[in-house]
């Protein structure tokens, strides 16, 4: 017999993703299952489901560890050439002048997923960005969001959690055929009437098959699901990273901010916003 917890796949699906259950109904005999390690939601009959070997999870894990390993790479490798831009912008002619200093764009995380957050957390601080997250549950982030923006008044919005169509091939024009897309979009239009510049504030929102149409039209500048794909749990912080470290006289490369993420064009999007990076001189000696 299923329970919570149980790490499952699907068959129907060929086991491609490795699902923990989040809730059992057994009147109707199916699951509620989450991503471990995509934002997605989804329901399977109890018939569907096999479930997942110690093995098989940690071949699974190896795939994304991989990935994600490569991506850092890649934001790593970028990052030492546009240092080398930002010193010239500087009027810093050596590397070893560096006497400026840097302060990358400010982030506000809420995530309705306690444990990507925390794994978000420890990313922002290994790609040097100031981030603060809160775990909140996608129906809350409408009504508890102003709260956040007047603290922590952030130059970037990341709104992300779990989402799914529910009936997949069905009017994928219907935000109520989604989990919580409406919620994300109730959340960003919120944020967009506490700052309406779409360049004062950048806004991420969605997660796995988001209505991402509704999401931009709300007043997100980057947001998911272009194709209704499953995107990774680090994707908003790989965007993040992207807006946090162009400076502010530049638009930001859209091409760039989605190459920088693992899933890509397919599952991420979005229109011209200006970057958050500012450099600064001298630096202090206290």
């Amino acid at each position: 017999m299923w329970k919570v917890g149980d790490r499952v796949a699907r068959r129907s699906y060929a086991k491609d993703i490795c699902f923990c259950i989040v809730e059992v109904d057994e009147v109707r005999r199916q699951a509620i299952l989450k991503g471990m390690e995509v934002r997605l939601l989804a329901d399977a009959p109890f018939e569907d489901l096999v479930a997942v070997s110690d093995e098989e999870w940690q071949e699974y894990q190896k795939f994304y560890r991989r990935e994600e390993k490569e991506t850092l790479q890649l934001i790593r490798e970028r990052r030492l050439i546009e240092q080398e831009k930002h010193m010239l912008r500087a009027g810093v002619k050596a590397r070893q002048e560096k006497d400026f200093f840097e302060r990358p764009g400010r982030v506000l995380h809420l995530d309705g997923d306690g444990k990507y957050l925390e794994k978000c957390l420890l990313f922002y601080e290994e790609l040097g960005i100031p981030a603060i997250g809160h775990h909140v549950s996608e129906e809350r982030m409408p009504d508890i969001l102003p709260h956040f923006l007047e603290m922590y008044h952030p130059d970037i919005l990341i709104l992300t959690g779990h989402d799914g169509l529910i009936r997949k091939g069905h009017d994928i024009g219907n935000v109520f055929n989604y989990r919580n897309s409406e919620h994300f979009i109730r959340a960003a239009r919120v944020a967009r009437k506490y700052e309406r510049s779409l360049d004062d504030l950048i806004i991420f929102a969605g997660a796995c098959q988001s209505h991402y149409e509704a999401l931009l039209d709300a007043g997100a500048n980057f947001a998911s699901s272009p194709q209704r794909i499953l995107i990774h749990a680090l994707d908003p912080v790989f965007i993040a990273e992207k807006i946090a470290y162009t400076p502010i006289n530049q638009t930001v490369n859209i091409f760039d901010v989605v190459k920088s993420t693992i899933t890509g064009t397919e599952g991420l999007g979005g229109i011209e916003s200006r970057g958050k990076f500012r450099i600064g001189l001298p630096r202090s000696s206290f």
